[in-house]
C-alpha cells in the first residue's frame, strides 16, 4: 500500500490545520530532503484525499497506520491526539465523498465516546479488581485486525498460479472417430491358418537326466534270489518302470553272472530261462 507524504501524509493536507513547524520534526520529504514548514504555494489536487482513503482498506487500517507512523504504543493509545489526527481526515473528505466517508464517521464517534470516557471519573469497583479501560475494545480489535493483515501479507506473499508461475498446456489433437481397417472373412481366415503352421513347426522336446546305479540294482536282484531256488528271468523285470530301468537291471544281472554271483540255465532250446544264486559247496 504505497502512501506518498504530499497526498497521504495526514501531516501534509494544508498549511491551515497543521503547524508550520512541529518540534523541529519533518512534516513531509520532497526528493528525500525533509521540509519543517508546509510550502506557503502546495497545491492539492481535489481528488487527492479520494486516492488516499483507497490506499486503506477501513478506518481500521488507518487506525493503524497513525499508531505505527506515531509509534504510540497500542496498548496506551493518547486518545487525544490519535483523535485529533484521524478527525483531520474525516473533516477533510465529508464535503468530498460522504459514502466513502460513512464508515470513517463511525470510527470517528467511537473514537470521541472513548474520549470522554476516559475525561470522566473512573466507576467504582470492587476492591482488588482493575477499574475497565474505555480502549480496551478498540485495542482488542486492533491488534486482532493486524494479525489478520500480517497472515494475509504472508499468504500474499506465496508464490500464486496466474501471478507468479503458469501451468505448461499442451494440447493434442485426436480423432474424435478412430478409424480401422476394414478385414473379411478370408484374411481372418488365412490368418488363422498361417497362426496353425507356425505351431506345428514349432515343437519342444524336453530331455531330462536320470541317475540309474547299476550296483543298486545288483542289490535289488541278490534279494529277489535269497531263498528262492530258481526265478524266472522275466520276474527280475518290471515294465511299468520304463525302458531305462529295464536296461540297467539286465546289466546288473550280466554283471552278477560275471562275478559268479548268480547262475542263468536253460533246460533246452526255447525253453525258460531261469536265474538262482550260484551254488557255493561248503
Amino acid at each position: 500500500m504505497g502512501k506518498s507524504a504530499s497526498l497521504n501524509d495526514p501531516l501534509a493536507l494544508g498549511s491551515s490545520i497543521m503547524p508550520e513547524v512541529v518540534d523541529n520534526v519533518a512534516v513531509a520529504r520532497l526528493y528525500g530532503e525533509p521540509l519543517f514548514a508546509m510550502p506557503k504555494d502546495l497545491y492539492i489536487p481535489p481528488d487527492a484525499l479520494e486516492v488516499f482513503l483507497e490506499a486503506f482498506e477501513g478506518p481500521l487500517d488507518l487506525l493503524l497506520y497513525l499508531i505505527r507512523k506515531q509509534n504510540f504504543n497500542i496498548l496506551d493509545i493518547p486518545m487525544a491526539g490519535m483523535t485529533r489526527q484521524y478527525l483531520v481526515y474525516v473533516e477533510e473528505i465529508r464535503n468530498h465523498n460522504l459514502e466513502l466517508a460513512a464508515e470513517y464517521l463511525l470510527m470517528a464517534a467511537m473514537l470521541i465516546e472513548i474520549k470522554s470516557r476516559m475525561l470522566l471519573p473512573p466507576k467504582k469497583v470492587a476492591e482488588g479488581e482493575e477499574a475497565e479501560d474505555p480502549r480496551a475494545e478498540l485495542v482488542r480489535r486492533l491488534l486482532e485486525y493486524e494479525q489478520m493483515k500480517m497472515a494475509g501479507a504472508k499468504l500474499n506473499a506465496l508464490p500464486q498460479f496466474g501471478r507468479d508461475f503458469l501451468t505448461p498446456q499442451v494440447i493434442v489433437e485426436q480423432s474424435l472417430q478412430p478409424r480401422f481397417p476394414d478385414v473379411n472373412v478370408d484374411d481372418l481366415r488365412d490368418a488363422w491358418r498361417d497362426i496353425l503352421r507356425r505351431a506345428t513347426l514349432v515343437s519342444h522336446h524336453k530331455i531330462t537326466r536320470e541317475e540309474l546305479s547299476v550296483r543298486e540294482h545288483m542289490t535289488m536282484i541278490l534279494k529277489k534270489l535269497q531263498g528262492r531256488r530258481f526265478v524266472e528271468f522275466e520276474e527280475l523285470f518290471d515294465p511299468s518302470q520304463g525302458t531305462p530301468v529295464l536296461v540297467v537291471t539286465f546289466i546288473a544281472m550280466l554283471e552278477l553272472a560275471k562275478e559268479t554271483l548268480l547262475e542263468i540255465t536253460q533246460a533246452e532250446v526255447f525253453a525258460p530261462i531261469y536265474v538262482r544264486l550260484a551254488y557255493t559247496p561248503a
